[in-house]
């Protein structure tokens, strides 16, 4: 009874901020829409906004590892494993500059999705060709404008806190535009908000680790499924994962 009152009250003020701040939003980006053309003054504020509720929240400490790893000047795909809803909040707790993929669901959420329209983060209508063949061309023309792109590689929340197979998407996009791949590993998420339901789960501390960058150089030549195994090893030989079952291949675009 206490983690339901609890969760409500999370709930409620998510809400209720994302209903105060997203004025604030619209005046960061119409006042910076002049100078600003890749949002990166919104898109800290977004870091902020997003992570407000893990720093406020005593039960979500969270723990960046690795942050000193992130070149700013670099533009990178970034890529991440997928355990909860919480594995976002927490990831903008990097404030590093990127364009999100989402689900076009996440698009329609008020406030919260009308502010991802105005960073001009990627949509993404999952089962769709079309809309993978749409997303795959944002995001090369995102990178090639100087914006790193942030996806989930699984392509949604895993069940059992494990990794589930990567789709090429990312590793595509990696390849055709030449850039460095920079992997990050979740912790903690799933304990905290478990897949199923939006109730909270008590303490549970959170850590986000930022392995070591994969350069271009690396990987080029490979096939993407290829470069798909090698990230998809290396973040579960960080998580501890043994017998990691084959990638899973994206639609390329046309």
């Amino acid at each position: 009874m206490v983690l339901r009152i609890l969760s409500t009250m999370f709930w409620v003020t998510l809400t209720l901020s994302s209903i105060a701040l997203f004025p604030v939003a619209v005046l960061i980006w119409a006042v910076t829409a002049p100078f600003d053309r890749r949002k990166v003054v919104l898109h800290q504020f977004t870091c902020f906004w997003g992570s407000l509720y893990t720093f406020i929240n005593p039960a979500w400490p969270v723990k960046i590892v690795g942050r000193e790893k992130i070149d700013r000047s670099e533009t990178y795909v970034m890529v991440a494993n997928h355990l909860s809803l919480l594995d976002i909040l927490v990831l903008f707790r990097l404030f590093t500059h990127y364009k999100w993929v989402s689900k076009s669901e996440n698009f329609r959420i008020p406030c919260i999705g009308w502010n991802m329209r105005l960073n001009r983060y990627i949509e993404l209508r999952r089962g769709d060709r079309a809309s993978v063949v749409e997303m795959m061309r944002q995001c090369e023309r995102t990178l090639g404008e100087g914006s790193s792109i942030m996806m989930f590689p699984e392509g949604t929340r895993s069940n059992t806190g494990k990794m589930r197979a990567f789709k090429t998407g990312a590793f595509e996009l990696a390849l055709k535009s030449r850039r460095p791949i920079l992997p990050l590993v979740v912790t903690g998420t799933s304990d905290a908000l478990p897949k199923a339901g939006f109730v909270l789960q008590g303490r549970h501390p959170i850590e986000v680790t930022v392995l070591d960058t994969i350069p271009f150089e690396d990987f080029e030549g490979q096939s993407a499924e290829a470069v798909a195994e090698t990230v998809r090893n290396v973040i579960g030989q960080h998580l501890g994962e043994k017998g990691l079952t084959p990638v899973a291949a994206a639609p390329r675009p046309a």
